[in-house]
């Protein structure tokens, strides 16, 4: 039984392995990622919590994207298991659930989110 759980968390990491390491090949030529779905995946899923501006809205503990500290300044690799899993900011006691809430999500949604965060939010420095 524990070693099943093993099993399947370690196929888990690889997948998200694979799924990053594709976004990250192609991230520079435009082919992986669609900002444009991404901004309209994050209108219908994530905006409730995150806000419109990337600063986490209303709810205590939600991250800002805007900051160099926040979800952006970790790598996609950390971004993306956050999002597929859900994650809860220490100290927080909001946790974003897997998908953000949306069962629809595909790894491509995800990975288009994530190119629309980094274009939109990530600071430039």
């Amino acid at each position: 039984m524990i070693f099943s759980s093993l099993q399947k968390a370690g196929a888990g990491v690889a997948l998200v392995t694979i799924v990053v390491m594709a976004y990250s090949a192609h991230a520079g030529d435009g082919v992986a990622a669609d900002i444009e779905k991404g901004a309209e995946i994050y209108a219908g899923t994530c905006i409730a919590c995150h806000g419109e501006n990337g600063k986490g809205g209303d709810i205590p503990g939600v991250p800002d994207f805007t900051s160099p500290k926040g979800p952006l300044g970790k790598p996609d690799a950390v971004l993306f298991d956050h999002i597929l899993n859900g994650f809860q900011s220490p100290g927080s006691d909001f946790e974003m659930p897997e998908l953000g809430g949306n069962e629809d999500m595909t790894e491509q949604d995800i990975i288009n989110v994530m190119a629309y965060l980094r274009a939109k939010f990530q600071s430039r420095k």
